[in-house]
């Protein structure tokens, strides 16, 4: 992991601890996808189906990551400028479902948000655990952390919400914090694709 954390160079991912690290965490949020996915329909939460979206875009994002470990500069950059469109994309739609179901929706199941959202943050607080010592790198070492820590802070957020909709009875903490984790995609979105685009014209001086 020499010059991970180093001013004179930035960590690539060209590490067999880091890549082993990383298929453990794309199959973690590739099974709590499918977990979240399914109770957030169930139970009617927009903010549990946005933290499923947020496991998905995840390990598709830990995926490119590790296809182009040790590729050059300019793939690994458009392979984060890529990463960071689809963040803004994501953020994008939720915003946008999250407008629909305000007034479309009835009152989410509070019980079922706050197990499940239990369960997501464990898998992603030991997600957060095992990239840890690689948060800083470049551009693509450094969206997969952005990912991790999305996905850390989005599940306490639904825990919050369940814990709303429990003590209003009303579906508004659901849609709040889902618009908050839309705005936290568009923040990180726009941090991964400045970092990318600083990259690109780097290799061009």
């Amino acid at each position: 992991m020499a010059g991970c954390c180093g001013h004179d160079a930035q960590f690539e991912g060209v590490s067999g601890d880091y890549k082993r690290r990383l298929w453990a965490v794309i199959a973690i949020n590739a099974g709590m996808f499918v977990v979240e996915m399914t109770a957030g329909h169930m139970a009617r939460s927009q903010a549990l189906q946005a933290d499923a979206l947020d496991f998905f875009g995840d390990a598709v994002t830990y995926g490119i990551s590790l296809a182009v470990i040790g590729a050059s500069l300019r793939v690994r950059s458009t392979a984060a400028l890529a990463k960071g469109i689809s963040l803004l994309l994501m953020g994008l739609w939720v915003f946008g479902t999250t407008a629909y179901r305000v007034f479309a929706v009835g009152v989410p199941t509070a019980e079922v948000m706050g197990i499940i959202g239990f369960l997501a943050l464990i898998a992603n607080l030991a997600s957060v655990g095992l990239l840890m010592r690689y948060k800083d790198g470049d551009a693509n070492v450094r969206s997969v952390w952005l990912c991790s820590r999305n996905d850390a802070i989005g599940n306490i957020a639904v825990m919050i919400a369940a814990l709303g909709v429990w003590g209003t009875a009303t579906g508004w903490p659901d849609l709040i914090v889902a618009a908050i984790m839309a705005a936290l995609f568009l923040s990180s979105a726009v941090q991964i694709i400045g970092q990318s685009l600083a990259e690109q014209r780097q290799r061009l001086t």
